[in-house]
């Protein structure tokens, strides 16, 4: 009896879990793509490059929801109908009825932390590379389109006309430059140029004028002027790629090195205030070489914080699966409704508004060093002892 109960339980589980998660998956599928053709304007071609990438950022979203979905429209259709009555009338245990969808959400767990994994090591770093590959295209059209185009990347372009590759009266404002004066180049002719190794837009123009800051003049014939596209397209590779886009099995191997490189800068710094005090040169112990010194340390603490917090963030965000459906089956049986929406928001709701600040704060607190890294997991631990009152309720009753 409890093997096919448990079989019957798993497979109405399951059959709402795959509906759900690819309705909800193919939503946020289409609201990430919307979204990022609305900020790049890309085309058909850049946008089927893209699916393959934002579909485990999807994921990832998507199945902490669509468990707890699974299991409330289950449980709370299975209280309503008097199914679980029956099942405790004939001496089985409501653990035993639960039991089913624990297992089936820690299975899950796991899966959903290599998705995320997947998500930010190779799912974001693939927007950015197939966003950079496509920009030189998104320029030319917004150009013959409306012949002006503004970039958050510090530059604007405006020109007369574009026929085929080539701009007719360019125009290019290069904004935030060292004098903080933006840089102005008018040409009689100008292309494009994607350059990815640089990451940065070549433009070849023809008779330019420059102007703007101290330097002004006029060129006669070709010029090439580089336009850098910052830090908006970084590469997911070298030793000051952000943590939280470093695939787990990298992270440990990082923060050794990073912890290294630290205490070499610590030591460099106590040699060098040691010096400077032997010698009396009072005035580096607030310039250079010392103040260098302090920024790497500073900077490479922060760094290692995150690096060590990341993996116990990532970790967390999968098991959230486990941790709702371990609040939602319970609930789903006490709700006793069989609208699939109502149990759905009576669980959600209360989720929504204790996992997810906790997670947060405690996210927030990890990073800052105030608290150590697995404080992450302090929304998860409030989640577990909710869902074991509410165990304890329904075996009570």
């Amino acid at each position: 009896m409890p093997t096919r109960l448990t079989r019957y339980i798993l497979i109405e589980i399951f059959k709402i879990f795959i509906v759900t998660l690819i309705a909800l998956t193919m939503l946020i599928l289409v609201i990430g793509v919307a979204r990022q053709l609305m900020r790049e304007g890309m085309g058909p071609m850049a946008v089927l490059q893209l699916l393959p990438y934002v579909l485990p950022i999807s994921l990832q979203f998507a199945l902490p929801a669509t468990a707890l979905f699974a299991v409330c429209c289950v449980y709370g259709r299975m209280s309503y109908a008097g199914e679980v009555a029956t099942i405790k009338a004939v001496g089985i245990s409501p653990v035993q009825v639960l039991k089913p969808a624990l297992w089936f959400a820690a299975l899950l767990s796991p899966a959903a932390v290599w998705l995320g994994d997947v998500a930010v090591s190779w799912g974001e770093p693939g927007v950015r590379r197939v966003a950079l590959h496509s920009f030189e295209e998104i320029v030319y059209r917004v150009l013959n389109a409306q012949h002006s185009y503004s970039s958050d990347k510090g530059f604007s372009i405006s020109v007369c006309g574009v026929n085929g590759k080539t701009l007719e009266g360019p125009t290019v404002t290069i904004h935030g430059g060292s004098s903080g004066v933006p840089t102005q180049i008018m040409a009689r002719q100008g292309q494009l140029e994607l350059d990815p190794e640089r990451m940065a837009l070549v433009l070849r123009v023809v008779d330019s004028r420059l102007s703007g800051g101290a330097f002004r003049g006029q060129f006669d014939g070709e010029d090439v002027i580089e336009i850098p596209l910052g830090d908006a397209f970084a590469k997911n590779s070298g030793q000051d790629v952000n943590p939280s886009q470093l695939p787990l099995h990298q992270m440990r191997s990082e923060a050794i090195r990073t912890e290294r490189q630290v205490e070499n800068d610590r030591g460099n710094l106590a040699a060098q205030v040691g010096f400077s005090l032997l010698t009396a040169r009072f005035d580096e112990l607030a310039g250079d070489p010392v103040k260098p010194l302090e920024d790497r340390i500073r900077s490479g603490s922060s760094r290692l914080i995150r690096l060590r917090t990341e993996p116990w963030r990532r970790w967390a965000g999968g098991f959230s699966c486990l941790c709702f459906v371990i609040v939602g089956a319970p609930l789903g049986i006490i709700a006793r409704t069989s609208d699939y929406w109502t149990t759905f928001g009576m669980c959600f709701l209360p989720i929504l508004l204790v996992y997810y600040p906790l997670f947060v704060f405690g996210l927030d607190q990890a990073k800052d060093g105030s608290m150590p890294p697995y404080s992450v997991w302090l929304g998860n631990v409030v989640m577990v002892a909710i869902g074991i009152t509410l165990i304890c309720k329904i075996r009570r009753h």
